[in-house]
């Protein structure tokens, strides 16, 4: 809401029209995120979301520590091939719902996902939009990266910060 407010100050303070200004706007972003909301949001409805809670909650056993070490290396493989961004739209009610089955503090629950989420996006070049738009960029200014260049390095020390978040996260909040 407030960057709303904000856009429209910013609009009515300059000389653009509002035409100009939503045909600036990037509605393929907009309208993929609505959707990825409405299609989460549907499968907390109708019980998908929970019933894949719970079978995570029985392969883990109700052990905290092996489903937060799980989550945490889990998502830093997906995310690197799915971006972080709808994987955490679609995981933080699976999340939710462990935690709460979890009966104990569930918040390294929501450390695991975070970690892993955000640290596995550096693995490949899809596996978050930060890294789209660098290549885009390097590219345009005559420095092409490839895919699998990136991948080469950003594996490394996407393996690296995870080995390195494990220990922290078991002794942190374990």
């Amino acid at each position: 809401m407030v960057a709303l407010l904000g856009a429209g100050l910013l609009v009515a303070a300059t000389k653009v029209t509002t035409e100009q200004a939503l045909e600036e706007v990037e509605w393929p972003t907009l309208v993929f995120f609505m959707g990825l909301f409405v299609m989460v949001g549907g499968l907390v409805e109708t019980g998908v979301i929970g019933e894949i809670s719970t079978a995570a909650a029985d392969a883990t056993e109700g052990r905290l520590g092996f489903a937060a070490m799980l989550l945490l290396w889990a998502s830093a493989a997906l995310s690197a091939i799915v971006d972080n961004i709808p994987y955490v739209a679609t995981m933080s009610p699976i999340v939710a719902d462990l935690a709460n089955q979890a009966g104990a503090d569930g918040q390294v629950l929501w450390w695991a996902l975070a970690f892993g989420a955000d640290l596995g996006g550096n693995a490949t070049a899809i596996g978050a939009s930060a890294n789209v738009v660098v290549l885009g960029i390097a590219a345009r200014n005559g420095h092409p990266i490839s895919f699998w260049t990136f991948t080469r390095y950003g594996l490394i020390v996407t393996v690296l910060t995870i080995a390195l978040t494990t220990p922290y996260l078991r002794l942190r909040y374990l």
